[in-house]
């Protein structure tokens, strides 16, 4: 007997990781047991960028301008009987306003601010921390050649 090939949907996100002066923004899943990038789907006609901003806020309370790019992340599972293929483009963003307090219960278990230094560790998914390795490095770029790269707590 044959397996029965699942159908595949494709799917396309944005997220972003949002700094703040020395830390960075992530969000907690199932009850704080994983925790990511915040990321979402990307709607009908608005850009990547913008669909990065607005998921970032609709998570987890805060609102970030973005000051560059970061690697595209790509993976594969399993969801009601559909293989998908999903992409996720993501964006660093500098601090602008909200509070991680505000993040939405219904989409993620929490946000909180960690030190760049332990974001890496924090992250549940290799993937992703290639990603935070390269916005710390940036960031970090940033701080030192004077460009806008976040702001102190106020």
């Amino acid at each position: 007997m044959g397996r029965t090939r699942l159908p595949t949907e494709h799917q396309y996100s944005a997220g972003g990781l949002v700094g703040r002066g020395g830390e960075v923004l992530l969000i907690a899943l199932r009850g704080g047991d994983r925790w990511q990038i915040p990321k979402g789907h990307v709607e009908e006609g608005e850009t990547v960028e913008q669909a990065a901003v607005r998921e970032v806020a609709e998570e987890t309370g805060v609102t970030g301008h973005p000051i560059g790019r970061l690697p595209s992340i790509e993976y594969w599972f399993v969801e009601a009987g559909k293989r998908i293929h999903k992409r996720v483009d993501f964006y660093l963003l500098d601090y602008r306003s909200g509070s991680s307090a505000d993040y939405d219960p219904r989409e993620v278990s929490g946000a909180e601010w960690f030190p760049w230094d332990a974001v890496v560790g924090q992250l549940s998914f290799n993937n992703e921390k290639r990603v935070a390795e390269t916005a710390r490095n940036e960031w970090r770029r940033r701080q030192r050649d004077g460009a806008p790269a976040g702001r102190e707590r106020t």
